[in-house]
């Protein structure tokens, strides 16, 4: 892996279960204290908790999950589109797309930086060569191998290479991958800082006549369409991020001290295929867009685990095709979140035709059915592969096993699983169900499937069933 943030991780521990030898290079020396992503959603909480990775955490209120009746005790979380608040009251509890899988995690609250502290622990832990401060400057795809050079003129070897070196990835343009997309309007600068003069400021979002202006604390962020920030690297001072509100709330606090501060914008693109030879893209190496709604970081840990499961079998010798479905599967699933993120720019604009979308959605969103949608759209539950009439593609629910453990316990190992109807206490929705590595529902039957004639296009193997 090139990469050593969440998804290069996440991908390394997972190949670890499957007994393969990964290398995580890494240019920073140290986890990036920069403000990021704070939560992840459910289809990535759900990843994270198959594999003990999700700390111990009290629940917040507005997490509560569905009881036996179809309610809860709170309302969930419920999020905001482009800058408009979802409205919580108005979420229909007793929806069926709130399927409940029986993991009982939602929306995990959990700074970046806490899940690649997690992920780096184990991933040593598991045997996985994780090398900090090393710059990789280039990289040949050598038919049967990868050679990747370091700045230090040191060289590693590798027989696939699964580039996480973000949007900007120098592996994904060495390798001459188009990146497909809209290029960026808007600049965005999110600060943690400590200030004064600040009382005045609104608290959550607000959109207004020059931009989108959010307040949380001490988080800040200032949003205004007028082009492409001139340079994402350069530090940002307090006079720039006090101008920056000034413009787009109309008040100039004073920034004391930056703590911690970032700048992005709205460039929206996705890898046209994520595989070029034996160099594989995850997260943003193969998609980027704004940050609105959170779906990077979960967009990513969910590669990571499509990913992994098909490169290990791999490795151990199943046909190169495995890692077709990968690219079958996540592409569309960017292109939702590059969608999702469009559409939030379109209503934060500041011209008149963009103002008057953002009223009607924002009429929408007070309706039942709206408030909903679009509250399932954000925590992630409507995502599914389509792999055949549903469930097939849906995740399994975590339901209790005959021996006193939970669906998840047995995947925990990195395999997959054939459920028969004794092994459960709670039912699956097939009396034999097919499970694959990340938790996905393959195939299910009335009837035990020969291994021999496999009704799915992937090997006995990825269930831990030998043929």
């Amino acid at each position: 892996m090139v990469g050593g943030g969440p998804v290069g991780l996440m991908v390394a521990c997972e190949l670890a279960l499957r007994g393969v030898s990964a290398t995580v290079l890494e240019r920073r020396d140290a986890i990036d204290p920069t403000v990021k992503a704070a939560y992840v959603n459910v289809p990535a909480a759900e990843a994270l908790f198959r594999r003990g990775l999700l700390p111990e955490q009290p629940k917040p209120p507005t997490q509560a999950r569905p009881g036996a009746a179809g309610k809860s005790a709170g309302p969930r979380f419920a999020g905001h589109f482009g800058g408009l608040l979802v409205d919580a009251s108005e979420i229909d509890e007793s929806d069926p797309g709130w399927r409940d899988t029986g993991f009982d995690v939602g929306i995990q609250f959990l700074p970046q930086q806490v899940i690649e502290e997690r992920l780096e622990a184990r991933a040593r832990e598991s045997g996985v060569d994780v090398r900090r401060g090393v710059e990789v400057i280039d990289t040949v795809d050598r038919g049967e191998d990868v050679i990747v050079t370091c700045a230090d003129g040191s060289e590693v070897t590798a027989r696939w290479l699964v580039a996480c070196d973000g949007g900007r990835s120098a592996i994904r343009k060495r390798a001459e991958v188009p990146f497909d997309g809209d290029g960026p309007t808007m600049t965005g600068r999110q600060a943690l800082v400590r200030w004064t003069g600040a009382d005045a400021l609104p608290v959550g979002w607000r959109r207004t006549p020059t931009g989108v202006f959010r307040r949380l604390g001490d988080l800040v962020l200032a949003a205004e369409f007028d082009g492409a920030p001139e340079n994402r690297d350069e530090a940002i001072t307090s006079d720039e991020l006090e101008s920056s509100i000034e413009r787009v709330a109309g008040i100039r606090p004073n920034v004391n001290e930056i703590r911690s501060a970032t700048r992005f914008t709205d460039n929206t693109r996705v890898a046209r295929s994520y595989r070029s030879g034996r160099i594989l893209l995850a997260g943003d190496a193969a998609h980027v867009h704004p940050p609105f709604g959170g779906q990077g970081l979960g967009l990513g840990i969910v590669d990571a685990t499509n990913l992994a499961w098909r490169l290990a079998l791999v490795v151990h010798g199943h046909p190169e095709g495995l890692l077709d479905g990968y690219t079958e599967e996540r592409r569309p699933a960017a292109e939702w979140v590059l969608q999702f993120t469009r559409a939030q720019v379109g209503v934060m604009r500041t011209d008149s035709r963009s103002r008057a979308a953002g009223e009607m959605i924002a009429r929408l969103m007070s309706t039942r059915d709206g408030a909903t949608i679009l509250a399932q759209e954000v925590s992630g539950v409507r995502h599914r592969y389509e792999l055949g009439e549903p469930p097939i593609g849906d995740t399994a629910p975590n339901v209790r096993l005959a021996d006193g453990a939970r669906l998840s316990d047995r995947l925990a190992a990195g395999t997959g699983a054939l459920v028969r109807p004794e092994d459960t206490v709670d039912p699956l929705p097939f009396p034999y169900t097919l499970i694959r590595p990340d938790g996905v529902i393959a195939w299910g039957g009335d009837e035990a499937p020969e291994p021999a004639a496999w009704p799915v296009d992937v090997p006995p193997a990825a269930f831990g069933v030998t043929s």
